[in-house]
């Protein structure tokens, strides 16, 4: 870029996406791939020679967080690290250009030849997968058989992969795929945070014009404790995502398992309690919170459903 990195902020990235975001909402897959490349967001973190931006993780930060505020229903953050990770592979101008796009197995691996937790599969060209010696490889998803999950989405599955005779399209090595296991610890706290921060600006709208014997909702005492609670969580998670981009004091990186474990158990209480201050409608159509909690369910359970947090506990005592 002709611009120093140093003259722009990851903040001003927000409006742009959002505007982008909410486009490419009123069109399919393929369409919405266009105008999300066409909007630099696909490839914000990718290499110049490749056709992107060659920012760093945090100008994607808040680019993700506005797909999960607007609940977009497409592999946004998959598609950004895995450009990313590419370099000057050809593979990733495809990316960046909107011509293919990718999502991500988050269980299992090649070497099993069973991979899991894929957002999306179905419409998506390529999988990126653990090797199971360390690294990763990206994989046409013409060659693998995809079932989908349905048990927490059924109208957004997740899917599971049978890898048996899939073809190889590019191998990552152990340190590049490292480096991208973290980028996404941090953009998925940051896509969860986004559906909770979306969420809990809907309830406080909600709760301040319903009226209820004369006064509106957040008049109570007990919504408006609830209320604080919700936005205490929501600053907790935007200070942990914020600093574990920034190293150490020893100038050392900082755990993402930490950030990402809060974020995803503070997004489920916003969302649940959301949920719960709108009165059950939150599970219509009309209000449609429920889509954000399937998203974080998700991901939660790519995790073990609540073990990443307990892991994360059992570290940090042996630590001690």
């Amino acid at each position: 870029m002709s611009t120093p990195d140093n003259d722009l902020k990851p903040e001003e990235f927000a409006k742009a996406a959002a505007e982008a975001i909410t486009d490419a909402q009123t069109r399919n897959f393929r369409d919405a791939a266009g105008v999300l490349a066409n909007a630099g967001l696909c490839g914000v973190c990718a290499r110049e020679d490749a056709g992107g931006l060659a920012l760093g993780i945090e100008f994607a930060v808040p680019i993700v967080a506005e797909a999960g505020r607007l609940r977009l229903q497409w592999p946004l953050l998959e598609t950004i690290l895995i450009a990313k990770a590419l370099g000057d592979s050809p593979l990733a101008a495809e990316l960046v250009g909107g011509e293919r796009v990718a999502t991500w197995a988050l269980q299992g691996n090649l070497q099993d030849k069973l991979a899991g937790h894929a957002r999306h599969a179905g419409h998506c060209d390529w999988v990126l997968v653990a090797d199971g010696r360390g690294g990763g490889a990206l994989l046409d998803l013409g060659s693998v058989e995809i079932q989908n999950d349905e048990a927490l989405d059924p109208e957004h599955p997740q899917s599971w992969l049978k890898l048996d005779g899939a073809k190889v399209l590019a191998a990552l090595d152990a340190a590049t795929f490292a480096a991208l296991q973290r980028d996404s610890d941090i953009l998925i706290a940051s896509l969860v945070n986004g559906a909770a921060e979306g969420a809990l600006t809907t309830t406080a709208e909600y709760m301040s014009t319903r009226v209820q014997f004369g006064r509106p909702l957040s008049a109570k005492q007990a919504v408006r404790h609830l209320l604080a609670r919700m936005r205490l969580l929501q600053e907790a998670s935007n200070a942990g995502i914020q600093r574990v981009l920034r190293t150490d004091e020893d100038d050392r990186v900082r755990d993402t398992r930490p950030v990402l474990a809060n974020a995803l158990a503070g997004a489920a209480f916003v969302l649940e309690k959301s949920i719960h201050l709108h009165g059950g409608m939150g599970f219509t159509w009309e209000v449609p919170l429920h889509y954000a909690l399937r998203e974080v369910r998700k991901f939660d359970a790519a995790w073990g459903s609540g073990a990443l947090a307990r892991q994360v506990g059992r570290d940090f005592i042996q630590s001690v």
